[in-house]
């Protein structure tokens, strides 16, 4: 693919309705810009920054969120489904199955809910426990009559 090589300077300025096919656009500086109802698809989004964004109701799908650090986000009423390390063929494929752990720290996960997961290994350290139940058992009274 030939490309017109075209850096361009856009300030107060209404492109609503632009359509973007086969563009290479990388290293742009997006600032106060409203890309509300946006379609994303097929984007290399490999070490992109994004600071004071919302995103709520956002819908994210086959999706690589390898090594991505998220902080100081609200996740009220968030969802995630079908959470996977990566498959053999897939890019990520490690055949040891060494990856780096998924963490969560200094999160608020009160009321949170968990089904139908693998947490095989997973450490809990220095967690507040209080009504944390597994398959409706209270932990803290296991750990207490242990």
């Amino acid at each position: 693919m030939s490309l017109k090589v075209e850096p361009l300077d856009l300030q107060k300025a209404d492109i609503s309705g632009s359509k973007w096919q086969e563009v290479r656009a990388e290293e742009l500086d997006i600032d106060n810009v409203s890309l509300a109802k946006t379609k994303i698809n097929n984007v290399n989004m490999s070490e992109m920054s994004l600071n004071d964004v919302n995103m709520s109701g956002l819908g994210i799908q086959h999706a690589n969120f390898s090594h991505a650090v998220i902080d100081q986000v609200h996740l009220f009423g968030t969802e995630f489904h079908n959470v996977v390390l990566p498959m053999e063929g897939e890019g990520n494929f490690n055949p040891e199955g060494k990856y780096k752990p998924v963490s969560f720290h200094n999160c608020n996960l009160s009321n949170g809910q968990l089904r139908n997961c693998d947490l095989s290994n997973v450490e809990i350290t220095d967690c507040d426990i209080t009504g944390l139940k597994i398959n409706g058992i209270l932990i803290a009274e296991l750990i207490k009559n242990k």
